[in-house]
């Protein structure tokens, strides 16, 4: 019966069992007694392996701790927050408050490689705090504590001062498991950009290298954030700040192109038949160009000035034209001859110029029936990145109030949305900070009628005493994030409603808040030296499934779905069968019975059987320890063809 009856995992993947067991698949012969022998798995590697004594890489104290932290199971959930969102029913947008290393590790069952893109504006190493836990090793029980603010010394921090010897490493070891987990979200195309200061920006090109590997960063783009730079600074008068961008996979990744401004569409000069053009030339230039290089590329082409025509036979009338610089030698051609005939009716003209015949491709301003775009520059400069914009935007959402002083200007997310994902990618930020991320991702929905989707994780760091954000009766940053894309919101629907003209388009603009708490299901953990009262007492407790903390159906249902591996965004509803109150997910295709307290009869279950669901959910102790009942609704599922789940 034990094959028939799936049991709910209760923690987050092991992700030391995993890779040993895809080692196991790949190199049998590496695993002895159930370890992976290092050794042998030395030997196999061999040539391919680095020198152990004399090797290149980032290292710091506490890496190998770090490591661990991202690999280290979880038992912690997300619970629904129903009050602080908005749109639940409809929305697919996701804000989760909550320690981001845990929520990681969360995200990892149903998100694994769906986030087409990642952006994130980690806490920049100036000598201040970083509002985390200091000691991730415990994970969620220390995040528990910080954010309950029970312990002695009020909320912990983890002090980063710049006359600590582990300045640095200090800042290594927050971002290292984060970047370890982020990066198994991403999709074989996706990508990410990280904003950062020069005060590490040398050590996370570094750590991005070893993380994402050397060959998939990408690039750094320079942002102008202040022209006049920053009059303090003590040598030079800093002026920008950087953009990293890295990829899951650099022979995958899409980086898309910028909208062309005037003076680029005034190339485009010449015109025929199919589109406006400029011409480029096809021989080769920069590197690779000359004929040595490509020998392959070096070939006669054949003009004929009185017909317009190339062929790669002489003709009577035609010029012979080769791949020649200015001085006569001989290079190669972009196009290999199958490319040529292919395209030299349409897409190639020729010029004499000051005696000689050169080609040229004809680089129209239309690709497949859009304007063509311009890639990205490695300097961004343009006003709207400023940093005033970002407060001057809050300033004017909150109606005159600042309630958080240092927002990103929303242009600059915008646009490294708009390069980085397509309309329908999800884009997460596990940094949201003041929400600037989610903003900009409804607002690009609703200037282009996409469909993009967010997921913002933001630690429910408290607002200081006085603040405005306290003031305006928001308790933490999370508070100040939700309600700025609240306002948001409310803006861009009242300019559709003003006449922003997206058709039949319809503009998520809500979102599902969750909050990231310990499971809601009971577990084993106590310490050895316990009291016999208090392991009694846990004894006793252990026979319900759910905590003691009065978990609703939905927190339970929510908690099922995460560990099963469903989205943050399923469709539930409330469904009353033969006297059960039950939940249904994605229109009965899931049905769920949460009530421990009440025991259904066989009959009951037959009837939810006959409902015929993918898959039956029921709690362990809704059964009340009647091995014989959950015996029947097995094999009444099992004639049904449905899977059947207890957690």
């Amino acid at each position: 019966m034990s094959e028939e009856i799936h049991e709910t995992p209760s923690t987050t993947t092991n992700f030391q069992t995993e890779l040993a067991a895809q080692l196991a698949e790949l190199m049998p012969e590496v695993i002895a007694d159930g370890k992976v022998d290092v050794e042998k798995l030395k030997e196999l590697l061999d040539g391919d392996a680095a020198d152990s004594i004399e090797r290149f890489g980032l290292f710091w104290p506490g890496k190998k701790r770090a490591l661990r932290a991202a690999q280290e199971p979880t038992t912690a959930t997300l619970r629904p927050d129903f009050e602080n969102s908005k749109d639940w029913d409809t929305t697919k947008n996701v804000f989760i408050e909550g320690d981001n290393l845990e929520v990681l590790k969360i995200l990892q069952k149903h998100y694994h490689a769906k986030i087409k893109m990642i952006y994130i504006d980690p806490p920049y190493n100036t000598g201040k705090d970083f509002v985390y836990p200091d000691n991730y090793k415990e994970g969620l029980d220390t995040y528990l504590e910080w954010t309950r603010q029970v312990n002695e010394e009020g909320k912990k921090l983890s002090t980063n001062a710049d006359t600590e010897g582990r300045y640095h490493s200090n800042w290594l070891n927050m971002m290292y498991p984060r970047l370890k987990l982020a990066r198994n979200l991403l999709t074989d195309d996706g990508v990410i950009f990280i904003s950062i200061d020069d005060h590490e920006m040398a050590n996370l090109r570094r750590l991005s290298s070893e993380v994402f590997g050397e060959s998939n960063v990408l690039g750094v783009v320079s942002v102008v954030n202040n022209l006049k730079g920053r009059s303090d600074d003590e040598y030079f008068a800093t002026a920008n700040e950087y953009l990293l961008v890295c990829a899951k996979s650099n022979e995958r990744a899409w980086i898309g192109g910028f909208e062309a401004d005037a003076e680029y569409r005034a190339e485009f000069k010449f015109r025929d038949q199919i589109s406006n053009y400029k011409e480029v030339g096809l021989r080769k230039t920069g590197s690779s160009w000359r004929r040595s290089d490509r020998p392959n590329m070096f070939y006669p082409i054949y003009y004929i000035p009185q017909k317009g025509e190339f062929s790669l036979e002489h003709t009577a009338g035609a010029v012979e034209i080769l791949p020649l610089d200015t001085q006569g030698n001989e290079g190669n051609w972009r196009w290999g001859r199958e490319t040529f005939i292919a395209n030299k009716a349409t897409e190639l003209t020729a010029r004499e110029v000051g005696g000689r015949w050169n080609v040229y491709v004809k680089m129209r301003d239309m690709v497949n029936g859009k304007p063509r775009t311009v890639r990205p520059k490695t300097i961004w400069l343009d006003s709207k990145y400023d940093t005033g914009s970002g407060k001057r935007l809050i300033k004017d959402l909150f109606h005159g109030e600042v309630p958080f002083d240092t927002p990103k200007p929303l242009a600059l997310i915008k646009d490294a949305i708009a390069i980085g994902a397509g309309p329908d990618a999800i884009i997460l930020d596990f940094f949201a900070g003041s929400g600037t991320t989610a903003h900009a991702v409804l607002a690009l929905n609703a200037e282009d009628g996409g469909n993009r989707k967010f997921i913002q994780v933001q630690l429910p760091e408290p607002t200081p005493d006085g603040s405005v954000a306290r003031r305006l009766g928001h308790s933490s940053i999370a508070d100040v994030a939700r309600q700025r894309i609240v306002l948001a919101a409310d803006r861009i629907a009242n300019e559709r409603s003003g006449g922003l003209d997206l058709g039949d388009a319809v503009i998520d603009l809500g979102f599902r808040s969750y909050s990231l708490v310990d499971t809601s299901f009971t577990k084993w953990q106590q310490a050895s030296d316990v009291d016999l009262n208090q392991l009694e007492q846990h004894l006793l407790d252990l026979r319900d499934s759910s905590s003691a903390d009065a978990a609703s159906a939905d927190d339970l249902l929510s908690e099922i779905l995460l560990k099963q591996g469903y989205s943050l965004t399923e469709q539930i509803a409330p469904v009353d069968v033969a006297g059960l109150n039950l939940r249904s997910v994605g229109d009965g295709v899931v049905l769920a019975y949460l009530n421990e307290h009440v025991k259904p009869t066989l009959e009951q279950l037959r009837a939810v059987v006959d409902e015929d669901p993918a898959r039956l959910i029921v709690l362990e102790d809704a059964f009340r320890g009647d091995d014989q009942l959950k015996t029947n609704l097995s094999q009444l599922c099992k004639s049904k063809g449905i899977e059947l789940w207890t957690a």
